[in-house]
């Protein structure tokens, strides 16, 4: 839906230009913390393009490239772990949303060591549209961890989507669902 498209420019950007004074804040603590605040990460996009995903870097620098549910929770760092809880370390993909990349909902980028996950999206059709930052699969508490359940949700999500759906999901991320992928903070 090209509508969909239009809000998630415009949300971004307007998310992107109220948040930049967090957003530095957020780079000059991060800084400090692990010493490169900013987190680049291989993801499957659209029709399984790969792209660059944007985030706060939450973990140890030589943590492995794996999905979440695998890392260990001691990778966290002390300033990661506040980023986590409270979804700042989300803030960057705005980018990923403004340069049309992502969505601000729809199914998360998996990575392509996921193959189980691959597999099954490509198999519902799931990579016919951009990724997003949250979606059905998140509000659900729905992980990588169970990759077919999460490859049927997404593909409910996208033949349901709708204005309103689309305006539910950010509302109810932003009120405090959308998990998804979570390491369990201590």
């Amino acid at each position: 839906m090209n509508i969909l498209r239009f809000f998630d420019f415009i949300l971004s950007m307007i998310g992107l230009v109220f948040a930049f004074p967090m957003l530095l804040i957020l780079v000059i603590f991060g800084f400090f913390d692990t010493g490169a605040p900013i987190f680049l990460q291989k993801r499957l996009g659209q029709n399984q393009r790969p792209f660059m995903l944007i985030k706060f870097r939450t973990m140890r620098e030589d943590t492995a490239s794996v999905p979440t549910h695998l890392v260990n929770s001691s990778a966290i760092t002390g300033f990661g772990r506040f980023v986590r809880r409270n979804k700042l370390d989300e803030l960057p993909q705005l980018w990923n949303v403004l340069t049309g990349e992502m969505s601000l909902v729809g199914p998360r980028p998996g990575l392509p060591c996921h193959g189980a996950l691959t597999k099954a999206r490509a198999m519902q059709g799931v990579y016919s549209v951009r990724p997003g930052i949250t979606g059905f699969a998140q509000i659900k508490g729905i992980d990588m961890s169970t990759p077919d359940l999460l490859a049927r949700t997404d593909a409910k999500m996208i033949a349901e989507m709708s204005v309103t759906n689309y305006f539910r999901c950010i509302f109810l991320t932003l009120i405090g669902h959308g998990r998804g992928d979570r390491i369990k903070l201590k």
